[in-house]
């Protein structure tokens, strides 16, 4: 039984060769208090970031007028653009920034909804600023009404609530207690994180956003659900043993799953990357840059808060059950009697694991390597 087994760090290894194998023997649980704190200063700072700055909503949600202007010259520019727009209408644009590059690099402006007149005065003035580089039949306007704007964002917390639903359901009928709450404690960290990143970058949120948000959201039960199932395999028969605690058994799952949370965070990052790198910046494809920027962050915060929230929170709760608070002072006790030289009862297990073969300062420590008989 691996529950039964001695382990220790195999210091002959490199680094890499034992985050591959699983027999790192990193202490995640084990400092857990330094990780929480870690995780809490990056919600506090999310979260005081979507308080202050709050977020940047695209036109699809607040309704209004864009205008699109191709910056393929140099000469145009947003603070010109910027300052054309205030003197045709007398204020000034909600937003002015940049989308594309190259050919395809594009300026543009939103308002509040303006009507036929008020637009032609802006593209009037815009043209007037930058001719004869740009043409009338360059810049182009598009309006979204108020009512569609609210009817997207309706939509939006819609599908975000009945994903949190199904989510919920499926995570108590997969977990229990203890894991269903860790389970959705990290869910709530990786929608907060993520948010608090778009506030602070600045960009607009769009539908692509919210679609996106849902994606990695997805991917974040299912890294939590990976590490999870390694625990629930490493704790089955965790009480048949007094070899090692509930927290050394869930730190040895989170190693044995290190490497392949890795693995998919690479593999799903590098399409990301080209997605942002050739469609965003060598095509100018704008409008995935939003998609692309959430997914990004929500995977590598999923990645993370599987490994640095999930299990140590878990452990911390399962600690305070009588059963697992009490397995683990016996541990704890046999070490120490152990450590001290005296007699300890090997059990119904001495036959595999005698207790005199054990050295004192393997037994007091035992994470890693599963020891071999010789």
């Amino acid at each position: 039984m691996v529950a039964d087994a001695d382990f220790e760090a195999d210091t002959n290894r490199s680094f890499l060769s034992r985050l591959y194998t699983g027999t790192g023997a990193f202490e995640v649980v084990a400092h857990r208090k330094q990780w929480y704190i870690v995780t809490a200063v990056i919600l506090g700072i999310c979260l005081l970031s979507m308080i202050v700055r709050g977020f940047t909503f695209g036109i699809d949600f607040e309704g209004g007028t864009q205008v699109s202007i191709p910056a393929t010259s140099s000469s145009v520019t947003v603070e010109k653009v910027e300052k054309a727009f205030t003197q045709a209408l007398g204020t000034a644009p909600e937003l002015v920034q940049t989308a594309g590059s190259g050919s395809a690099k594009t300026i543009q402006v939103r308002t509040e909804h303006l009507d036929e007149e008020q637009a032609n005065k802006v593209v009037n003035a815009v043209v007037a600023e930058f001719s004869p580089a740009l043409q009338r039949a360059d810049v182009s306007s598009s309006d979204v009404s108020s009512t569609w704007g609210a009817e997207i964002t309706r939509k939006m917390l819609i599908a975000l609530v009945v994903f949190l639903v199904i989510v919920t359901v499926y995570i108590a009928i997969r977990f229990d207690k203890e894991m269903a709450i860790a389970s959705l404690a990290t869910l709530f960290f990786d929608v907060a994180v993520t948010a608090g990143v778009y506030s602070l970058v600045g960009f607009e949120v769009t539908p692509a956003t919210v679609i996106g948000l849902l994606t990695i959201l997805g991917f974040s039960i299912y890294d939590t659900v990976v590490v999870f199932d390694k625990v629930e395999e490493n704790t089955r028969s965790v009480f048949k043993t007094s070899r090692r605690t509930y927290a050394e058994q869930a730190n040895l799952a989170v190693n044995q799953t290190m490497m392949r949370s890795i693995n998919t965070t690479v593999i799903s990052a590098l399409p990301i990357i080209a997605l942002m790198v050739i469609a965003v910046w060598m095509l100018g494809v704008g409008t995935l840059q939003d998609l692309a920027l959430i997914q990004l962050v929500g995977i590598v915060i999923g990645t993370f808060s599987s490994v640095f929230l999930a299990t140590p929170l878990l452990v911390t709760l399962k600690e305070r059950n009588p059963a697992v608070a009490a397995h683990t002072r016996k541990v704890l006790a046999r070490r120490a009697a152990i450590a001290a030289g005296e007699p300890v009862s090997s059990g119904r297990h001495a036959a595999r694991h005698a207790v005199d073969d054990v050295p004192a300062g393997d037994a007091a420590r035992p994470t890693g390597k599963r020891r071999r008989s010789r």
